[in-house]
């Protein structure tokens, strides 16, 4: 009987390559003895660079992927001491969790809503490259239902709506149904499966650029961890937190999270004062270096005095 990866069976050396590092810090403009908040700790980059920048500043860092904190708070906690601050939560819960450490206040927050390549690489159904249960939650502890149980549960209307919805992809219907007859005959329960299933439909041919069940997969993932949902909370939420003069500032990796963004920085006019008029996006070196950053845009908003 074949043996499905899991997450702990391959680990790599580097968790995640941070995104825009650079065009964030300056965007963040750090002050001294400011308090920063990385909303999406993932592979520590960010906040080191943060706390690099100035040497009286601190970071309360948030993620709901406690194997993220496992792996990278420790080093960072050893060198930069009270100076950084780590929770496991999610970042929609920012006050909450900022209160606990008697934050009441930012001079700044970021957050890069981008999936990591290590949960990408290695949690159980982000990938269809590998062969794993189809779960797709990010974190366990927040989500009661994964993937699976949305493919062999939801009746085909709702289905097709999450894939055209949250994958933009027009051929949602014909997936959908193609699901539904599939999982009469056996329940879906692995990546392989869902993923011989649409490139039956959908054979790839050699000019393609991308699986044909990569939208599919980013719309389950999308429904099923609530990301959409969430960008909109954390940024209600984290905007009375922030200080005059202090910056909000968001990575976003697809048109439906930076439209998000850019929609909540326009419709608080009396509140923010837009600093990016036009995204941010990689440099074509970071690009090169970093295939997965050639889809990155940055907006920064200003809290107005």
């Amino acid at each position: 009987m074949k043996t499905l990866k899991t997450k702990s069976d391959t680990l790599p050396e580097t968790y995640h390559v941070t995104v825009l590092l650079n065009e964030a810090i300056q965007q963040l403009c750090i002050k001294p003895n400011g308090v920063y908040l990385d909303a999406t700790f993932g592979g520590g980059g960010h906040t080191r660079k943060i706390l690099e920048s100035n040497k009286s500043c601190k970071v309360i860092a948030l993620d709901w992927d406690k194997e993220a904190l496992e792996r990278n708070a420790p080093a960072l906690k050893e060198e930069f001491g009270d100076r950084f601050i780590i929770e496991w939560g999610n970042f929609t819960n920012c006050y909450k969790l900022l209160k606990k450490h008697k934050i009441t206040q930012l001079d700044g927050a970021l957050a890069d809503f981008g999936t990591s390549m290590f949960q990408i690489k290695n949690e159980d159904g982000f990938s269809f490259a590998n062969d794993t249960p189809l779960d797709m939650r990010m974190s366990k502890g927040h989500f009661y239902f994964n993937a699976a149980y949305v493919v062999n549960r939801f009746t085909q209307h709702q289905i097709a709506d999450i894939i055209f919805k949250y994958g933009e992809d027009t051929q949602a219907r014909k997936i959908a149904a193609a699901i539904c007859t599939a999982r009469a005959e056996t329940p879906f329960a692995t990546t392989k499966q869902l993923a011989d299933l649409i490139q039956k439909i959908f054979p790839a041919h050699g000019y393609q650029r991308i699986h044909p069940a990569t939208k599919t997969f980013q719309a389950l993932r999308i429904f099923v961890n609530k990301e959409l949902d969430n960008i909109e909370l954390y940024l209600q939420n984290v905007l009375p937190l922030i200080k005059p003069t202090g910056r909000i500032v968001c990575i976003s990796f697809h048109s439906l999270e930076d439209r998000i963004v850019k929609d909540f920085f326009r419709n608080n006019p009396d509140a923010l004062t837009i600093i990016t008029r036009k995204p941010i996006t990689p440099t074509d070196e970071e690009m090169n270096q970093n295939r997965a950053s050639r889809s990155a845009k940055l907006r920064s908003a200003e809290k107005q005095a």
